[in-house]
């Protein structure tokens, strides 16, 4: 394992459980740990966003620019997680079944989408 990717996984493991553990803390009213949790997600996402910019300077690539494409990517990841998340909650919360995995269905297929804005179809 390269040093980079060795870098990558601890602080990308650190980043992954300070932001996880802010989400239980806020979205959990029985621990009452509202604005400790929100803090905790904020450093876990600082954290994961050093990760990347550590990994791509180990691995000596550019940073990453932004621009309409990048810009455009990030909507899209961030709709369909969104999607899916709905789904999930309609399905297991709500007890709307089917509601629900249409609803997911549609956030995978824009999570797949993903794959030919980013890497083109040859």
């Amino acid at each position: 394992m390269k040093r980079s990717n060795f870098a990558a996984l601890i602080l990308g493991t650190i980043g992954i459980v300070f932001f996880a553990l802010g989400m239980c803390m806020t979205l959990l009213p029985e621990w009452g740990m509202f604005d400790q949790g929100v803090i905790c997600g904020v450093i876990g996402l600082a954290v994961l966003l050093i990760t990347v910019m550590v990994w791509r300077k180990m691995e000596g690539k550019a940073p990453i620019k932004l621009n309409a494409k990048t810009a455009g990517a990030v909507f899209l990841g961030v709709f369909g997680a969104l999607l899916l998340g709905v789904g999930m909650c309609f399905s297991m919360m709500f007890g709307k079944m089917i509601l629900g995995i249409v609803i997911g269905l549609a956030g995978i297929i824009v999570l797949l989408l993903l794959i030919p804005l980013l890497k083109g179809i040859k």
